[in-house]
């Protein structure tokens, strides 16, 4: 997996204004009260569209460069989420996220910190985070997996029903 270098004292790499769109509407949704047209028209706005149907995303919500954000079908996002998505962030199919969860595809360079490093993070299908899980960059979250907060570790693997 290759990785994303942005330099973030060029303007044309560090795109400021998609910062500034995505703050502007992060304060709006999370003074919206959810489950309304309001709100979720507005979901749908920072996300530019792609957000599959039935997919929720409960306030609070913090997401930094929600155009490289993709959320598919009947996933629920719980409160108090962070997408740092400089890397891409893809959400497949009938995903869950609980609370507090922080999904980071990028980072700052180790020797220059105006550098963002940056690796995709993937959540497939049917997999659950669970409260307080965070997920770094260049991470691919397997189907049907589970993974619990801080540390992650594997703990055992489940048997096929």
């Amino acid at each position: 997996m290759e990785e994303l270098r942005i330099d973030m004292r060029k303007p044309e790499e560090a795109n400021p204004g998609e910062g500034i769109r995505c703050a502007q509407l992060c304060f709006r949704i999370n003074h919206t009260i959810p489950y309304t047209e309001e709100y979720d028209k507005l979901i749908n706005e920072l996300f530019l569209g792609n957000i599959g149907e039935k997919s929720r995303v409960m306030p609070p919500v913090n997401v930094v460069r929600g155009n490289k954000v993709k959320i598919g079908r009947n996933v629920v996002i719980m409160n108090n989420s962070l997408f740092m998505a400089a890397g891409g962030i893809t959400i497949d199919d009938d995903v869950m996220v609980a609370a507090n969860v922080q999904l980071i595809s990028n980072n700052h360079d180790l020797y220059d910190h105006q550098v963002l490093t940056c690796k995709p993070v993937h959540l497939k299908r049917n997999c659950w985070i669970g409260a307080g899980a965070t997920i770094l960059p260049g991470v691919t979250v397997g189907e049907n997996a589970v993974v619990g907060g801080n540390p992650v570790k594997i703990i055992r693997r489940l048997s096929d029903k």
